[in-house]
């Protein structure tokens, strides 16, 4: 009996190729679609160099400009008219020169510390502020606070008034005079110069 040799069997193995072994697809941008996004980009930037061409010289324009202070018009005489059948005296309207102006003019009353006064606030032209108190009923306590209870540092003749000085570091300095039977005060952070101004034009007006 003879046997009969099998010949062994081979199969080519072929590998199945899945989803990772796919090649990777790349965008093709077509010559059309890349003209559009070039288009779009140089137009974006036209836009915005002509944004920036239209902004700089306003900026320039706006930083060359110097801003004024803010005057508000305020009627003294009108004011102190209105004022002077209340207060019992005649308030007092200082004639300044160009350069100062009021900010404010008001008669004051019903205080707690019982002194009705006029009272004036002046800018001046060295951007200062200057103000003028003018009561007939004034105490010593009241006097004090109104000049930030500084003491006495000597005299100053403006006007033909003989004016008390009150100074101290850290604080305004005023003017304290008796002028027609009214007491009044000139306080603020002005120059001696300025401070003059006003109180000359104060006693000028409170013996007119």
């Amino acid at each position: 009996m003879s046997s009969t040799d099998h010949a062994p069997e081979t199969h080519d193995a072929q590998a199945t190729a899945g989803p990772e072994d796919a090649p990777a697809v790349k965008p093709v941008l077509t010559p059309a679609a890349a003209k559009r996004a070039n288009a779009s980009v140089i137009g974006m930037i036209m836009a915005l160099l002509v944004s920036l061409l239209a902004i700089v010289p306003v900026v320039l324009l706006s930083a060359g400009q110097k801003t004024d202070t803010y005057r508000p018009a305020v009627d003294v005489a009108a004011v102190a008219a209105n004022a002077k059948p209340v207060a019992g005296f005649s308030p007092v309207v200082p004639q300044l020169p160009a350069g100062y102006s009021p900010n404010y003019a008001r008669w004051v009353s019903g205080t707690s510390d019982g002194v009705s006064h006029w009272d004036l606030g002046y800018l001046t032209p060295g951007q200062q502020f200057v103000s003028v108190e003018q009561t007939a009923s004034a105490n010593p306590t009241w006097l004090a606070d109104q000049v930030h209870k500084a003491p006495t540092t000597g005299t100053r003749d403006v006007g033909g008034v003989a004016w008390t000085l009150y100074d101290k570091p850290g604080t305004e300095k005023s003017y304290v005079a008796t002028i027609a039977g009214t007491t009044v005060i000139v306080s603020g952070s002005a120059a001696f110069g300025e401070f003059d101004a006003v109180a000359g034009a104060v006693a000028a007006s409170a013996r007119s």
